[in-house]
Protein backbone atom coordinates (compact mmCIF):
# COMPACT_ATOMS: atom_id res chain seq x y z
CA UNK A 1 0.00 0.00 0.00
CA UNK A 2 2.80 2.09 0.64
CA UNK A 3 3.84 1.42 -2.73
CA UNK A 4 0.71 2.19 -4.42
CA UNK A 5 0.68 5.68 -1.95
CA UNK A 6 3.89 6.92 -3.58
CA UNK A 7 2.76 6.58 -7.42
CA UNK A 8 1.95 9.05 -8.81
CA UNK A 9 -0.49 7.10 -11.53
CA UNK A 10 -2.54 5.53 -8.43
CA UNK A 11 -5.67 6.94 -6.61
CA UNK A 12 -6.62 6.13 -3.41
CA UNK A 13 -9.75 6.63 -2.37
CA UNK A 14 -10.08 5.65 1.54
CA UNK A 15 -13.08 5.58 3.91
CA UNK A 16 -15.11 5.92 0.06
CA UNK A 17 -18.17 3.76 -1.15
CA UNK A 18 -19.10 2.95 -5.15
CA UNK A 19 -22.31 3.61 -5.07
CA UNK A 20 -22.97 2.91 -8.76
CA UNK A 21 -20.88 1.54 -11.67
CA UNK A 22 -22.40 2.61 -15.71
CA UNK A 23 -20.94 1.96 -18.72
CA UNK A 24 -19.34 -1.06 -20.56
CA UNK A 25 -15.71 -2.34 -20.81
CA UNK A 26 -13.28 0.43 -22.06
CA UNK A 27 -16.03 3.23 -20.91
CA UNK A 28 -17.33 2.66 -16.87
CA UNK A 29 -18.05 5.70 -15.17
CA UNK A 30 -18.04 5.22 -11.35
CA UNK A 31 -19.75 7.30 -8.88
CA UNK A 32 -18.22 7.15 -5.68
CA UNK A 33 -19.17 8.71 -2.72
CA UNK A 34 -16.83 10.03 -0.34
CA UNK A 35 -17.62 10.25 3.40
CA UNK A 36 -16.68 12.81 5.67
CA UNK A 37 -13.50 12.13 7.79
CA UNK A 38 -14.33 15.45 9.77
CA UNK A 39 -10.34 15.59 9.05
CA UNK A 40 -8.38 17.49 6.26
CA UNK A 41 -6.35 14.51 4.51
CA UNK A 42 -3.93 17.01 3.40
CA UNK A 43 -3.27 18.78 6.75
CA UNK A 44 -3.06 16.01 8.53
CA UNK A 45 -0.09 14.04 9.68
CA UNK A 46 -1.04 10.90 11.37
CA UNK A 47 0.59 12.09 14.75
CA UNK A 48 -2.14 10.77 16.67
CA UNK A 49 -2.36 13.36 19.60
CA UNK A 50 -5.93 13.61 18.68
CA UNK A 51 -6.42 10.39 19.66
CA UNK A 52 -4.48 10.44 23.25
CA UNK A 53 -6.53 13.33 23.89
CA UNK A 54 -10.04 12.45 22.84
CA UNK A 55 -12.13 11.60 25.88
CA UNK A 56 -14.38 9.27 24.40
CA UNK A 57 -12.55 6.23 24.83
CA UNK A 58 -15.01 3.30 25.46
CA UNK A 59 -15.81 2.37 21.50
CA UNK A 60 -14.66 -0.94 20.69
CA UNK A 61 -11.63 -1.16 17.98
CA UNK A 62 -13.05 -3.19 14.90
CA UNK A 63 -9.87 -3.40 13.69
CA UNK A 64 -9.21 -5.97 17.17
CA UNK A 65 -12.70 -7.09 16.46
CA UNK A 66 -13.96 -5.61 19.65
CA UNK A 67 -11.69 -7.20 21.97
CA UNK A 68 -10.32 -3.78 22.74
CA UNK A 69 -11.61 -0.18 22.67
CA UNK A 70 -10.45 3.14 20.61
CA UNK A 71 -11.67 6.33 20.83
CA UNK A 72 -13.99 8.48 19.05
CA UNK A 73 -10.88 9.71 16.56
CA UNK A 74 -8.87 7.49 15.56
CA UNK A 75 -6.42 6.21 13.03
CA UNK A 76 -8.11 2.35 11.55
CA UNK A 77 -4.40 0.39 12.39
CA UNK A 78 -0.75 1.54 12.52
CA UNK A 79 -0.34 0.81 8.70
CA UNK A 80 -3.18 2.82 7.48
CA UNK A 81 -2.55 3.92 3.88
CA UNK A 82 -3.51 6.92 4.12
CA UNK A 83 -2.76 7.48 7.42
CA UNK A 84 -4.61 10.08 8.62
CA UNK A 85 -7.49 9.88 11.32
CA UNK A 86 -10.92 9.77 11.49
CA UNK A 87 -13.99 10.85 13.41
CA UNK A 88 -16.63 9.04 14.29
CA UNK A 89 -19.87 10.63 14.10
CA UNK A 90 -21.78 8.77 15.93
CA UNK A 91 -19.60 8.57 18.98
CA UNK A 92 -18.16 12.21 18.69
CA UNK A 93 -19.65 14.56 21.50
CA UNK A 94 -18.48 17.56 19.55
CA UNK A 95 -20.69 16.17 16.61
CA UNK A 96 -23.79 15.06 18.42
CA UNK A 97 -24.57 18.10 21.05
CA UNK A 98 -21.50 20.57 20.15
CA UNK A 99 -19.43 20.00 23.51
CA UNK A 100 -16.24 19.11 23.38
CA UNK A 101 -13.90 19.85 20.76
CA UNK A 102 -10.70 18.55 22.38
CA UNK A 103 -9.40 17.55 19.36
CA UNK A 104 -9.28 20.45 17.23
CA UNK A 105 -7.30 22.18 20.38
CA UNK A 106 -4.67 19.84 20.68
CA UNK A 107 -4.12 19.42 16.68
CA UNK A 108 -1.55 21.39 15.68
CA UNK A 109 -1.79 20.99 11.92
CA UNK A 110 -5.08 22.47 12.29
CA UNK A 111 -6.81 19.15 10.26
CA UNK A 112 -9.82 18.99 12.14
CA UNK A 113 -12.85 20.57 10.37
CA UNK A 114 -16.61 19.38 11.92
CA UNK A 115 -18.24 21.15 9.20
CA UNK A 116 -16.96 18.32 5.97
CA UNK A 117 -19.65 16.32 4.47
CA UNK A 118 -19.82 13.39 2.20
CA UNK A 119 -18.44 14.28 -1.45
CA UNK A 120 -19.71 12.62 -4.42
CA UNK A 121 -16.68 12.15 -7.05
CA UNK A 122 -17.37 10.58 -11.00
CA UNK A 123 -14.12 8.93 -12.32
CA UNK A 124 -13.96 7.02 -15.47
CA UNK A 125 -12.50 3.74 -16.00
CA UNK A 126 -11.51 1.26 -18.71
CA UNK A 127 -11.51 -2.02 -16.33
CA UNK A 128 -12.82 -2.63 -13.07
CA UNK A 129 -10.98 -5.56 -10.49
CA UNK A 130 -13.57 -6.93 -8.21
CA UNK A 131 -12.05 -8.12 -4.66
CA UNK A 132 -14.31 -7.38 -1.91
CA UNK A 133 -12.45 -10.02 0.19
CA UNK A 134 -14.77 -12.43 2.84
CA UNK A 135 -15.91 -12.21 6.50
CA UNK A 136 -16.37 -15.30 8.74
CA UNK A 137 -19.28 -16.67 9.60
CA UNK A 138 -21.66 -15.87 12.25
CA UNK A 139 -21.72 -18.48 15.27
CA UNK A 140 -25.25 -17.52 16.50
CA UNK A 141 -26.29 -21.03 15.22
CA UNK A 142 -23.52 -23.05 17.31
CA UNK A 143 -24.71 -22.97 20.88
CA UNK A 144 -22.76 -26.17 20.89
CA UNK A 145 -19.50 -24.51 21.45
CA UNK A 146 -20.91 -22.21 23.91
CA UNK A 147 -19.30 -19.15 22.50
CA UNK A 148 -22.10 -16.67 23.82
CA UNK A 149 -21.88 -17.69 27.22
CA UNK A 150 -17.85 -17.81 27.68
CA UNK A 151 -15.20 -14.52 26.35
CA UNK A 152 -12.47 -17.75 25.86
CA UNK A 153 -14.31 -19.20 23.10
CA UNK A 154 -12.79 -17.00 19.90
CA UNK A 155 -12.26 -17.68 16.45
CA UNK A 156 -9.39 -17.93 14.55
CA UNK A 157 -9.25 -14.16 13.12
CA UNK A 158 -9.66 -13.20 17.47
CA UNK A 159 -6.66 -15.37 18.52
CA UNK A 160 -4.61 -13.95 15.08
CA UNK A 161 -5.34 -10.25 16.61
CA UNK A 162 -4.18 -11.46 20.26
CA UNK A 163 -0.87 -13.09 19.45
CA UNK A 164 -0.23 -9.93 16.99
CA UNK A 165 2.23 -6.94 18.37
CA UNK A 166 -0.12 -4.93 17.18
CA UNK A 167 -3.11 -6.65 18.64
CA UNK A 168 -4.91 -5.84 22.08
CA UNK A 169 -2.56 -7.67 24.28
CA UNK A 170 0.83 -6.64 22.71
CA UNK A 171 1.07 -10.06 21.13
CA UNK A 172 0.96 -12.09 24.54
CA UNK A 173 -1.50 -14.84 24.91
CA UNK A 174 -3.72 -13.83 27.62
CA UNK A 175 -7.51 -15.59 27.72
CA UNK A 176 -9.82 -12.88 26.90
CA UNK A 177 -11.88 -13.18 30.43
CA UNK A 178 -9.48 -13.02 33.06
CA UNK A 179 -6.06 -11.92 30.91
CA UNK A 180 -3.96 -14.89 32.61
CA UNK A 181 -1.75 -17.56 30.06
CA UNK A 182 -3.87 -20.42 28.67
CA UNK A 183 -1.87 -23.74 29.53
CA UNK A 184 -4.47 -25.68 27.36
CA UNK A 185 -5.85 -24.82 23.97
CA UNK A 186 -8.16 -26.49 21.62
CA UNK A 187 -8.42 -26.14 17.99
CA UNK A 188 -11.66 -26.95 16.35
CA UNK A 189 -12.13 -27.17 12.53
CA UNK A 190 -14.33 -26.94 9.95
CA UNK A 191 -17.05 -24.77 12.31
CA UNK A 192 -19.58 -23.98 9.36
CA UNK A 193 -17.53 -25.68 6.80
CA UNK A 194 -18.67 -28.62 4.79
CA UNK A 195 -21.87 -28.43 7.37
CA UNK A 196 -25.07 -29.93 5.17
CA UNK A 197 -27.27 -29.17 8.25
CA UNK A 198 -28.13 -25.90 6.65
CA UNK A 199 -26.54 -23.88 9.43
CA UNK A 200 -23.58 -23.44 8.21
CA UNK A 201 -21.55 -23.53 4.43
CA UNK A 202 -21.61 -26.44 2.26
CA UNK A 203 -18.41 -25.79 0.91
CA UNK A 204 -14.65 -26.37 2.37
CA UNK A 205 -13.19 -23.16 3.42
CA UNK A 206 -9.91 -23.95 1.96
CA UNK A 207 -7.73 -22.19 4.35
CA UNK A 208 -8.28 -23.26 7.77
CA UNK A 209 -6.20 -26.02 8.03
CA UNK A 210 -2.99 -24.36 6.88
CA UNK A 211 -3.44 -21.29 9.54
CA UNK A 212 -4.56 -23.74 12.52
CA UNK A 213 -1.35 -24.91 11.68
CA UNK A 214 0.65 -21.52 11.87
CA UNK A 215 -1.00 -20.96 15.46
CA UNK A 216 -0.42 -24.20 16.81
CA UNK A 217 3.35 -24.14 16.24
CA UNK A 218 3.40 -20.79 16.96
CA UNK A 219 1.52 -21.36 20.48
CA UNK A 220 4.11 -24.67 20.93
CA UNK A 221 7.18 -22.03 20.02
CA UNK A 222 6.44 -19.44 22.23
CA UNK A 223 4.97 -21.00 25.11
CA UNK A 224 6.43 -24.51 25.36
CA UNK A 225 4.27 -25.57 28.74
CA UNK A 226 0.79 -25.24 26.72
CA UNK A 227 -1.26 -28.14 25.84
CA UNK A 228 -2.35 -28.05 21.81
CA UNK A 229 -5.45 -29.96 20.93
CA UNK A 230 -6.34 -29.71 17.14
CA UNK A 231 -10.11 -31.63 16.55
CA UNK A 232 -10.54 -31.96 12.50
CA UNK A 233 -12.83 -33.61 10.03
CA UNK A 234 -10.03 -34.06 7.30
CA UNK A 235 -6.54 -32.15 7.03
CA UNK A 236 -6.32 -30.89 3.46
CA UNK A 237 -3.02 -29.16 2.54
CA UNK A 238 -3.38 -28.48 -1.13
CA UNK A 239 -0.52 -26.38 -1.86
CA UNK A 240 3.33 -26.20 -2.06
CA UNK A 241 5.45 -27.34 1.24
CA UNK A 242 1.93 -27.56 2.89
CA UNK A 243 2.00 -31.20 3.67
CA UNK A 244 5.57 -31.23 5.21
CA UNK A 245 4.38 -28.11 6.87
CA UNK A 246 1.44 -29.91 8.64
CA UNK A 247 3.39 -32.78 9.73
CA UNK A 248 6.05 -30.56 11.33
CA UNK A 249 3.41 -29.06 13.41
CA UNK A 250 2.75 -32.69 14.55
CA UNK A 251 6.23 -34.27 14.73
CA UNK A 252 8.51 -31.34 15.61
CA UNK A 253 6.36 -29.51 17.90
CA UNK A 254 4.54 -32.42 19.73
CA UNK A 255 0.50 -30.73 18.58
CA UNK A 256 -2.12 -33.64 19.60
CA UNK A 257 -4.16 -33.97 15.85
CA UNK A 258 -7.16 -35.72 16.95
CA UNK A 259 -9.54 -37.16 13.85
CA UNK A 260 -12.94 -36.34 15.36
CA UNK A 261 -15.45 -33.48 16.21
CA UNK A 262 -16.34 -31.88 19.35
CA UNK A 263 -19.62 -32.34 20.29
CA UNK A 264 -20.24 -29.46 23.19
CA UNK A 265 -18.52 -26.68 25.36
CA UNK A 266 -20.05 -26.44 29.09
CA UNK A 267 -17.75 -23.26 31.04
CA UNK A 268 -17.45 -24.61 34.16
CA UNK A 269 -17.32 -22.46 37.30
CA UNK A 270 -13.79 -22.53 37.66
CA UNK A 271 -12.90 -21.19 34.58
CA UNK A 272 -12.12 -23.66 32.67
CA UNK A 273 -14.23 -24.96 29.51
CA UNK A 274 -15.01 -28.82 29.51
CA UNK A 275 -14.53 -29.88 25.66
CA UNK A 276 -16.77 -33.26 25.23
CA UNK A 277 -15.29 -34.61 21.88
CA UNK A 278 -14.76 -37.59 19.88
CA UNK A 279 -11.56 -39.36 18.46
CA UNK A 280 -12.64 -41.32 15.69
CA UNK A 281 -9.76 -43.32 15.42
CA UNK A 282 -9.70 -45.13 18.84
CA UNK A 283 -13.57 -44.97 18.54
CA UNK A 284 -13.03 -43.10 22.70
CA UNK A 285 -14.80 -40.10 24.10
CA UNK A 286 -12.73 -37.33 25.44
CA UNK A 287 -12.92 -34.75 27.89
CA UNK A 288 -10.50 -32.02 27.86
CA UNK A 289 -10.33 -29.18 30.33
CA UNK A 290 -9.29 -25.97 28.15
CA UNK A 291 -8.20 -22.80 29.13
CA UNK A 292 -9.02 -21.31 25.48
CA UNK A 293 -10.90 -22.77 22.88
CA UNK A 294 -10.22 -21.55 19.15
CA UNK A 295 -13.14 -22.03 16.65
CA UNK A 296 -11.96 -21.86 12.85
CA UNK A 297 -15.27 -20.59 11.66
CA UNK A 298 -15.98 -20.64 7.32
CA UNK A 299 -15.60 -18.28 4.97
CA UNK A 300 -18.20 -16.36 3.44
CA UNK A 301 -18.40 -12.99 1.08
CA UNK A 302 -18.64 -9.93 2.40
CA UNK A 303 -21.78 -8.56 2.73
CA UNK A 304 -21.22 -6.07 -0.26
CA UNK A 305 -20.50 -8.55 -3.13
CA UNK A 306 -24.22 -9.28 -3.61
CA UNK A 307 -24.96 -5.33 -4.25
CA UNK A 308 -21.77 -4.89 -6.59
CA UNK A 309 -22.71 -7.59 -8.73
CA UNK A 310 -25.90 -6.31 -9.30
CA UNK A 311 -24.49 -2.48 -10.14
CA UNK A 312 -21.82 -4.81 -12.41
CA UNK A 313 -24.39 -7.18 -13.85
CA UNK A 314 -21.79 -9.30 -12.99
CA UNK A 315 -22.93 -13.68 -12.61
CA UNK A 316 -22.48 -14.90 -9.15
CA UNK A 317 -23.11 -18.82 -7.88
CA UNK A 318 -25.44 -19.77 -4.89
CA UNK A 319 -22.99 -19.04 -2.19
CA UNK A 320 -22.58 -15.11 -3.41
CA UNK A 321 -19.45 -15.92 -4.86
CA UNK A 322 -18.41 -14.26 -8.07
CA UNK A 323 -18.53 -16.73 -11.51
CA UNK A 324 -15.28 -16.45 -13.76
CA UNK A 325 -16.04 -16.75 -17.56
CA UNK A 326 -14.04 -20.28 -17.40
CA UNK A 327 -12.72 -22.21 -14.22
CA UNK A 328 -9.54 -22.90 -16.28
CA UNK A 329 -9.58 -20.87 -19.80
CA UNK A 330 -10.87 -17.76 -18.07
CA UNK A 331 -10.43 -17.98 -14.64
CA UNK A 332 -9.75 -14.19 -13.83
CA UNK A 333 -12.48 -12.91 -15.60
CA UNK A 334 -16.05 -12.40 -14.97
CA UNK A 335 -18.22 -13.27 -17.84
CA UNK A 336 -19.15 -9.58 -18.31
CA UNK A 337 -16.46 -7.80 -20.10
CA UNK A 338 -14.07 -5.35 -18.55
CA UNK A 339 -14.89 -6.68 -14.57
CA UNK A 340 -12.01 -8.72 -13.63
CA UNK A 341 -11.89 -11.01 -10.38
CA UNK A 342 -8.94 -10.66 -7.52
CA UNK A 343 -9.04 -12.92 -3.89
CA UNK A 344 -11.74 -14.15 -1.93
CA UNK A 345 -15.06 -12.31 -3.94
CA UNK A 346 -14.52 -15.43 -6.02
CA UNK A 347 -14.03 -17.87 -3.59
CA UNK A 348 -12.18 -19.50 -0.62
CA UNK A 349 -8.36 -18.74 -1.21
CA UNK A 350 -5.11 -18.28 0.86
CA UNK A 351 -2.51 -15.44 0.60
CA UNK A 352 -0.20 -16.65 -1.80
CA UNK A 353 -2.94 -17.57 -4.47
CA UNK A 354 -5.06 -14.37 -4.03
CA UNK A 355 -1.60 -12.85 -4.88
CA UNK A 356 -1.08 -14.71 -7.65
CA UNK A 357 -4.65 -14.37 -8.89
CA UNK A 358 -4.23 -10.41 -8.22
CA UNK A 359 -1.19 -10.16 -10.77
CA UNK A 360 -2.61 -11.69 -13.16
CA UNK A 361 -5.78 -9.94 -13.19
CA UNK A 362 -3.39 -6.95 -13.21
CA UNK A 363 -1.96 -8.51 -16.70
CA UNK A 364 -5.46 -9.22 -18.23
CA UNK A 365 -6.37 -5.28 -17.60
CA UNK A 366 -3.26 -3.95 -18.99
CA UNK A 367 -3.54 -6.17 -22.14
CA UNK A 368 -7.08 -4.72 -22.70
CA UNK A 369 -5.94 -1.14 -21.92
CA UNK A 370 -3.28 -0.96 -24.34
CA UNK A 371 -5.01 -1.80 -27.36
CA UNK A 372 -6.15 1.02 -29.57
CA UNK A 373 -9.22 -1.02 -30.22
CA UNK A 374 -11.42 -3.73 -28.72
CA UNK A 375 -12.01 -6.64 -30.68
CA UNK A 376 -15.51 -8.12 -29.45
CA UNK A 377 -17.54 -11.35 -29.56
CA UNK A 378 -18.78 -11.53 -33.74
CA UNK A 379 -21.62 -13.71 -32.31
CA UNK A 380 -23.92 -10.91 -30.66
CA UNK A 381 -27.73 -10.40 -30.85
CA UNK A 382 -28.95 -7.97 -33.33
CA UNK A 383 -32.90 -6.33 -33.19
CA UNK A 384 -35.03 -5.95 -36.32
CA UNK A 385 -36.56 -2.87 -35.68
CA UNK A 386 -39.29 -3.57 -38.03
CA UNK A 387 -40.36 -6.52 -36.17
CA UNK A 388 -39.94 -5.35 -32.54
CA UNK A 389 -42.61 -4.34 -30.58
CA UNK A 390 -40.35 -2.96 -27.00
CA UNK A 391 -42.14 -5.59 -24.99
CA UNK A 392 -39.07 -4.98 -22.42
CA UNK A 393 -38.87 -8.96 -22.28
CA UNK A 394 -35.65 -9.43 -23.97
CA UNK A 395 -34.60 -6.02 -21.56
CA UNK A 396 -35.38 -7.98 -18.48
CA UNK A 397 -33.70 -11.64 -18.94
CA UNK A 398 -30.18 -9.70 -20.53
CA UNK A 399 -27.11 -11.26 -17.53
CA UNK A 400 -25.04 -8.50 -19.01
CA UNK A 401 -27.49 -4.99 -19.38
CA UNK A 402 -27.05 -5.06 -23.17
CA UNK A 403 -30.43 -3.93 -24.22
CA UNK A 404 -31.81 -0.72 -23.72
CA UNK A 405 -34.70 0.98 -25.67
CA UNK A 406 -34.91 4.10 -27.74
CA UNK A 407 -37.62 6.35 -29.54
CA UNK A 408 -37.27 5.91 -33.35
CA UNK A 409 -39.49 7.36 -36.23
CA UNK A 410 -40.47 4.76 -38.95
CA UNK A 411 -42.15 5.70 -42.08
CA UNK A 412 -45.78 3.92 -42.64
CA UNK A 413 -46.94 2.95 -46.04
CA UNK A 414 -49.64 6.09 -45.95
CA UNK A 415 -45.79 7.96 -45.22
CA UNK A 416 -47.08 8.82 -42.05
CA UNK A 417 -44.37 9.51 -39.72
CA UNK A 418 -44.69 7.10 -36.28
CA UNK A 419 -42.19 7.22 -33.55
CA UNK A 420 -41.93 3.34 -31.81
CA UNK A 421 -40.07 2.03 -28.95
CA UNK A 422 -37.20 -0.29 -30.13
CA UNK A 423 -34.71 -2.84 -28.44
CA UNK A 424 -30.88 -1.53 -29.25
CA UNK A 425 -28.18 -3.94 -28.33
CA UNK A 426 -24.82 -2.54 -26.91
CA UNK A 427 -22.46 -5.10 -29.33
CA UNK A 428 -19.34 -4.26 -26.64
CA UNK A 429 -21.09 -5.38 -23.58
CA UNK A 430 -23.42 -8.47 -25.32
CA UNK A 431 -21.72 -11.90 -24.67
CA UNK A 432 -23.93 -13.72 -26.86
CA UNK A 433 -25.62 -16.29 -24.64
CA UNK A 434 -28.77 -16.33 -26.75
CA UNK A 435 -31.38 -15.64 -23.87
CA UNK A 436 -33.00 -12.26 -25.48
CA UNK A 437 -33.80 -14.86 -28.49
CA UNK A 438 -35.65 -17.16 -26.55
CA UNK A 439 -37.42 -14.39 -24.75
CA UNK A 440 -38.79 -12.69 -27.74
CA UNK A 441 -41.94 -12.79 -28.33
CA UNK A 442 -42.17 -11.27 -31.74
CA UNK A 443 -38.72 -12.73 -33.42
CA UNK A 444 -37.28 -9.67 -33.23
CA UNK A 445 -33.65 -10.75 -31.62
CA UNK A 446 -31.68 -13.29 -33.70
CA UNK A 447 -27.83 -13.30 -33.18
CA UNK A 448 -25.65 -12.47 -35.44
CA UNK A 449 -24.66 -15.16 -38.20
CA UNK A 450 -27.31 -17.82 -35.88
CA UNK A 451 -30.46 -16.15 -36.96
CA UNK A 452 -33.29 -18.53 -37.49
CA UNK A 453 -33.21 -18.27 -41.27
CA UNK A 454 -29.93 -19.46 -41.30
CA UNK A 455 -30.44 -22.52 -38.65
CA UNK A 456 -33.06 -23.76 -40.93
CA UNK A 457 -31.95 -23.29 -43.89
CA UNK A 458 -28.65 -25.10 -42.74
CA UNK A 459 -31.52 -28.04 -41.59
CA UNK A 460 -33.18 -28.23 -44.68
CA UNK A 461 -29.96 -28.52 -46.81
CA UNK A 462 -29.00 -31.60 -44.45
CA UNK A 463 -32.65 -33.03 -44.60
CA UNK A 464 -32.04 -32.70 -48.70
Amino acid sequence: MVDCAQNNRIRIYSYSEVTSVKGFVGNFTATIRRKARYVDETKCTGCGICAEKCPQKKIPNEFNLGMDCRTAVYIPFAQAVPKVATIDAGSCSMLKSGKCGVCAKVCGAGAIDYTQKDTIVEEKYGAIVVATGFNPIKLDRYDEYARSLSRDVITSLEFERLTNAAGPTSGKLLRPSDGKHPKTIVFVQCVGSRDTTGCGKEYCSKVCCMYTAKHAMLTREKYPDTEVYVFYIDVRTPGKNFDEFYRRAVEQYGVHYIKGMVGKVVPSSDGKLHVQASDLISNEQLHIDADLVVLAAAMEPDGSARPLATMLTASMDTNDFFTEAHPKLRPVESPTAGIFLSGACQGPKDIPETVAQAGAAASKVIGLLVKDRLTGNPCVSACDEAMCNGCSSCEKVCPYGAITYAEKEFKMPNRTVVARRVAVVNPAVCQGCGACTVACHSGAMDLKGYSTKQIMAEVDAICL
